[in-house]
């Protein structure tokens, strides 16, 4: 199949015609629980969920973004139902990670506002890449003990170094116009990611020339981030109205064509 291509089709044909342990990194957030509107096209989860597995390399690893509704006063709990899914058909839930919201859209009710979503990390077999994201921390530690004093107290000399260290697995972006992405464009679709969420991801997850597949490309974002970064990529969209978004986005980055069904 074609690299560098959207196919305007239900993600399930395009995987259909995948090989075996074709994809290296697949990074999505899927139409759930009816809260987004993608314009009334039915979402076969454990389908996908299957095929994903099946196409997905030993070491690959699947980010999967995806919160709650609430209904009748209770939350779906379908994030932890997709989640023990997963883990039922072979994947390992590698890492439960959080994407949060710096500024989230108000709520109203007797409930907090809600700043996050799950960024589950799934994967086959152990990650084959890991190219973790780091950040400076100012001290190494306490060392150099001196002396003892009277009392049994240790006296240390506290060593100043700057050193790096994994960041932790909650991250935290600002959403919004002109915040998530400069494209005019991408603000046509319902749901978009922050451009550095797949940026981060895709860094940590992948190297040079890793083939990417999102199964739900909407706006295109995975695939812009994916060319920036070098990274070959595939792209399912089955609205034909969201994937003419994402191919207009696009060519301002990459030559791409829009393959229709």
């Amino acid at each position: 199949m074609e690299l560098e291509r959207i196919y305007n089709e239900d993600c399930l044909s395009t995987m259909g015609i995948m090989q075996n342990d074709f994809i290296d990194f697949v990074i999505t957030s899927p139409p759930y629980d009816d809260i987004r509107n993608y314009n009334g096209y039915n979402f076969e989860f454990e389908n996908i969920a299957k095929e994903l597995f099946r196409i997905l390399k030993e070491g690959g690893v699947v980010i999967w973004v995806v919160g709650d509704s609430t209904m009748k006063g209770s939350e779906s709990g379908t994030s932890f139902k997709q989640a023990l899914y997963f883990k039922e058909i072979g994947f390992r839930l590698h890492d439960t990670m959080i994407y949060y919201k710096n500024n989230p859209m108000p709520q109203t009710g007797n409930r907090y506002h809600q700043h996050f979503e799950y960024m589950f990390a799934f994967s086959k077999g152990t990650p084959k890449t890991f190219n973790p994201l780091t950040e400076p921390t100012k001290y190494r530690g306490l060392a150099n003990m001196k002396n003892r004093g009277q009392a049994g107290t240790l006296d240390y000399e506290k060593v100043e170094r700057t050193k790096e260290k994994k960041v932790g697995n909650v991250f935290f972006y600002s959403v919004g116009g002109g915040i998530s992405t400069k494209d005019k464009i991408a603000y046509n679709h319902p749901a978009i990611f922050p451009e550095k969420l797949v940026h981060d991801q895709i860094i940590t997850w992948t190297n040079k020339n890793d083939i990417i597949y999102d199964p739900f490309l909407g706006s295109g974002t995975t695939a812009k981030i994916a060319h920036i970064l070098n990274r070959k990529w595939i792209g399912s969209e089955i609205s034909k109205e969201y994937a003419n978004f994402a191919e207009k986005r696009l060519h301002e980055h990459v030559n791409i064509n829009l393959f229709s069904a």
